[in-house]
C-alpha cells in the first residue's frame, strides 16, 4: 500500500514534507535524525508538521544525505544554519560534489526552477535556502552504523542513480530508505532512475532486494508499507529491465542519442505531465541514461551525420 500523506509511519518513524518531496524523521532514545534532504521549498511544510505532530525539533541532531542531487539536499542549509550543532552525514563522493562551486550553482538553479514550477516562489524570499560553502559534515560508507539510542541505522552503498548514492536500513523495523537508488513509486507505477550508470543501478537494486522490508521509505511520491513494500525492490528490478529494453529499442530506431532522448522525454511527459521535474531538467537526466545504455549496446551504431 502506498501512503502519500505525511504522518506517523510507526513508533519512532515519521514521514514529513510533501507528496513529491518527502523526508523521514527517526526518533531514538538519545536523539533524532532526518533521513534525506528533500527539496528546498518544503521547509515551511516541515516546520508546520514538526509543530502539529508534536515533534521536538531540538532533538534533531543529525541529517543523513542519501545523495547530492538538488532535490535531496534542499532543506540541509536551512536546518544547519538554524541549528549549527546538527551533524550532516553523507558519502565521501557526496561531500566532494557538495564542495564544487559548479555543483552548488546547479543545486540552487534547479531548486529555484522546481520551486517556480510548483508555484512556491515566495518560500525562497522568506527563508535562507541556498547552498553556499558554509555546510560541511561527516563521511559515512558501506557498513557504517548510526546509533540514535535503541535505533540503529546501517549504511549501504548503492551507486547507479548517482555516483554518490547510499541507502539506509533499520533492521529492527525492516525499514528501507533507498532514495532514488530504488524505484520511485509514482502514481501506480514504478519509475527506475539509473541516471549516472544504469548497470550499477540495476546491481544496486539486486542488493536492496536481499533485505527484509516492511516499510519502503521513498523520497518521492509515497512511502510503501506491507505486502507492496516487501515486493518493491523486486518490482523495481523488473521495471528497470523493461525500461532498459525500451531505451535500447528507441536507440536502434532513432540511431542517435539526442533524438532518442527527446523522443523518450516527450513520451514520458505525455503520460506524466504533472511530474515534479521540468522537462528541461528531466531531459538532462534521460540523456545520461541513454548515453550509458548506448555505450553498452554492441549492436548500436549512431546514424551518420548529415
Amino acid at each position: 500500500m502506498r501512503i502519500r500523506n505525511p504522518g506517523k509511519i510507526r513508533e519512532g518513524l515519521w514521514a514529513l514534507g510533501r507528496e513529491e518531496s518527502r523526508v523521514y524523521l527517526l526518533e531514538g532514545e538519545n536523539e533524532s535524525m532526518i533521513v534525506s534532504g528533500g527539496m528546498s521549498y518544503i521547509v515551511p511544510d516541515l516546520l508546520r508538521e514538526i509543530e502539529e505532530f508534536g515533534i521536538e525539533e531540538g532533538r534533531i541532531r543529525k541529517i543523513l544525505i542519501l545523495h547530492s542531487h538538488f532535490d535531496h539536499v534542499g532543506i540541509v542549509p536551512f536546518f544547519k544554519r538554524r541549528h549549527p550543532r546538527i551533524e550532516v552525514l553523507g558519502s565521501k563522493r557526496a561531500w566532494e560534489i557538495l564542495q564544487m562551486e559548479k555543483a552548488i550553482e546547479t543545486i540552487n538553479e534547479f531548486s529555484r526552477d522546481v520551486t517556480k514550477r510548483m508555484g512556491r516562489e515566495e518560500v525562497h524570499s522568506k527563508y535562507d535556502l541556498d547552498w553556499r560553502n558554509d555546510v560541511s559534515g561527516t563521511t559515512v560508507s558501506e557498513g557504517d552504523r548510526i546509533d540514535l539510542g535503541g535505533v540503529e541505522i546501517s549504511i549501504l552503498e548503492t551507486p547507479g542513480h548517482s555516483s554518490c548514492s547510499i541507502s539506509a536500513y533499520v533492521r529492527q523495523w525492516k525499514a528501507l530508505f533507498p532514495s532514488d537508488g530504488g524505484g520511485i513509486p509514482f502514481r501506480e507505477t514504478i519509475i527506475p532512475s539509473g541516471n549516472s550508470n544504469y548497470t550499477q543501478f540495476q546491481e544496486s537494486l539486486e542488493k536492496l532486494a536481499a533485505l527484509e522490508v516492511e516499510y519502503y521509505c521513498a523520497d518521492h511520491y509515497a512511502h510503501v508499507v506491507g505486502d507492496e513494500a516487501r515486493e518493491m525492490a523486486r518490482r523495481s528490478i523488473e521495471a528497470a529491465r523493461r525500461h532498459r529494453e525500451e531505451v535500447e529499442t528507441v536507440l536502434r530506431s532513432e540511431g542517435d542519442i539526442e533524438k532518442a532522448t527527446q523522443k523518450l522525454v516527450r513520451s514520458f511527459y505525455r503520460e506524466n505531465p504533472d511530474y515534479f521535474l521540468s522537462p528541461e531538467i528531466f531531459a538532462g537526466v534521460y540523456r545520461q541514461i541513454v548515453r550509458h545504455i548506448a555505450n553498452t549496446m554492441a549492436d548500436f551504431r549512431p546514424a551518420p551525420s548529415r
